[in-house]
């Protein structure tokens, strides 16, 4: 039997509009059956049907909510304890107590031998450190410069970027530098005048500059290009109630210097997408979680409590006439009472009461099982923690694991602290530090031959590496081995490893030992090798059970 030949269809064959029907961007023919139209982009499944985000620029999306998210993300750090354990983790193990500065100049390119080298290196360091280590490097006068790390990198997570003006104010006894920091908060780098215009509005992300024609994108001013020339920053965070009689005042700083382009404004921020000129909070992807995990909590604790109490209904009985209040035992004491009208009761732990005639008193059955909780919630919230680069266990301080597990899981968050630490000390330690050391060579109290002359020189001067908080150490000996064997097969250094395990400065440690062991040799004590700690067969934790047992 001969078959007839039917044409091939094309993908879009009987799906295309009607003659004389204008298609629309919304209505545009989509080729079937092809790529991720069956699955990502698919809309004619009932699970993808009413799926039709709209994506736009970043100022749509992100500018234009960033108010809201700011304000839920500084009352999620107050508020939610999983924010705040989120926040300070970040900050804790990124920061810590401030990032230490060590000079690595290049000792090549400015013809120096490594002695020379490594004694530049530590005066810079020790002066560095006086201009540092001072509160008068704020311009506040209120934190040293290892303590305004700690404040602009929250800044950086609550907010979305961090911010800070390099200003010069007159020398100070104890101060040899004129070089200040001024630190203010994301908020008031904003458009002129967008207060008045609400926080939702284009108006508050887009305006113009009517002197020179520039775009203003919240806060930013960009030119033609647009690449960044100016920020306009308020006097005042634009809603302060406590300060409600100054207007706001807009003032336009240049981001660059005109004679030796170094930046004016440091804005401390890791941007999303390309063409974005503000950063994004931290938590702004889990918010909805962690208010979700946050009020299903505060209600179970609620119940918790609840449920301790001695919960009774006063039930009137149909041949008592209604009264407007009937005198009962206080069921709480005077001062924890949070009502002062005679009709409210108040719970209260084993209270007992009196009833005027024709009350009854019925009890409530206010068992309540809390056998899903810790389940359900473990599960949002290691939602939240992979959202966050931080593994569970780090998050919630919970190591309850394997030692394998529990490495497996600090290793895992500290790729993503060491990945903040050096964009941070890109926006923030090494723009600072440069702008320190132009002034030292300056002003005469650094040397450094052809600093002004030449960039490539100035760069090998400028050199620096900034060490902070180490990862946590679950088993020493197994460390330190590791560290060792890099040490001896060149895979490390000895600086590096001291740097990194131990947070100490390898010379110093060398330096300090050589002094130990010249003090054991010259009073002749001897320490006797200990190889392994043997518990005695008691057990117990106890260290005066531990027998250390010496080799021979």
């Amino acid at each position: 039997m001969k078959r007839n030949k039917q044409k091939a269809r094309m993908p879009t064959q009987g799906n295309a509009a009607p003659s004389g029907t204008v298609i629309t961007s919304r209505q545009t023919m989509r080729a079937l059956n092809t790529g991720y139209d069956g699955s990502g982009a698919n809309t004619t499944k009932g699970s993808m049907r009413g799926y039709q985000p709209l994506g736009s620029s970043p100022q749509s999306d992100i500018d234009v909510n960033l108010p809201l998210l700011r304000s839920r993300s500084r009352d999620a750090y107050m508020c939610s304890p999983i924010a705040t354990s989120a926040i300070l983790t970040s900050r804790t193990n990124v920061i810590g107590a401030g990032l230490k500065l060590r000079s690595r100049i290049n000792a090549k390119i400015l013809g120096m031998t490594p002695d020379e080298a490594k004694e530049w290196q530590k005066h810079t360091e020790s002066e560095f450190d006086v201009w540092a280590g001072s509160k008068f490097c704020d311009l506040l006068k209120k934190n040293n410069f290892y303590d305004m790390q700690d404040i602009v990198y929250l800044g950086y997570l609550l907010n979305g970027d961090g911010w800070a003006a390099f200003k010069y104010r007159s020398q100070l006894p104890g101060m040899p530098y004129s070089l200040r920091l001024q630190l203010f908060e994301a908020d008031r780098v904003s458009n002129p005048d967008a207060a008045t215009m609400g926080s939702v509005y284009p108006l508050s992300v887009w305006a113009n500059n009517p002197e020179n024609g520039n775009r203003i994108v919240s806060g930013v001013e960009i030119d033609s290009d647009g690449a960044v020339v100016a920020y306009w920053i308020s006097n005042k965070h634009p809603y302060d109630p406590t300060n409600m009689s100054s207007v706001p005042k807009w003032t336009r700083v240049e981001a660059f210097g005109k004679n030796t382009g170094f930046p004016n404004i440091l804005q401390v921020c890791h941007d999303e997408r390309p063409e974005s000129y503000r950063g994004v909070p931290y938590l702004a992807p889990v918010i909805e979680a962690l208010k979700q995990v946050t009020r299903y909590t505060d209600a179970e604790l609620t119940a918790a409590v609840i449920k301790a109490f001695f919960t009774l209904f006063f039930t009137q009985t149909q041949e008592t006439a209604p009264q407007p209040m009937f005198p009962a035992n206080e069921t709480v004491g005077a001062n924890d009472k949070v009502s002062i009208d005679a009709s409210d009761f108040e719970l209260g732990a084993g209270s007992m009461n009196v009833l005027p005639p024709g009350y009854k008193v019925e009890q409530v059955d206010a068992s309540r099982t809390l056998s899903t909780f810790d389940t359900f919630t473990g599960a949002v919230v290691k939602q939240i923690a992979a959202a966050l680069e931080q593994p569970y266990e780090v998050l919630m301080k919970a190591f309850t694991s394997s030692y394998s597990a529990s490495r497996a899981a600090m290793v895992q968050a500290w790729s993503a602290f060491k990945m903040r630490r050096v964009w941070f000390v890109r926006d923030f330690c090494d723009p600072s530090y440069t702008r320190w050391l132009t002034e030292a060579v300056a002003i005469g109290r650094i040397q450094a031959p052809g600093f002004f002359d030449d960039p490539i020189i100035q760069n090998a001067w400028c050199g620096s590496e900034w060490y902070g908080p180490v990862m946590g150490v679950i088993d020493p000996v197994k460390e330190a081995t590791g560290a060792a064997l890099r040490i001896q097969y060149g895979l490390s250094t000895g600086e590096k490893e001291a740097a990194e395990m131990t947070g100490t400065d390898f010379d110093s440690n060398i330096t300090q030992r050589a002094l130990e062991l010249k003090a054991i040799k010259e009073t002749g004590y001897a320490f006797s090798p200990i190889t392994t700690i043997q518990i005695n067969e008691k057990g117990g934790d106890d260290p005066n059970e531990q027998v250390l047992a010496n080799s021979k």
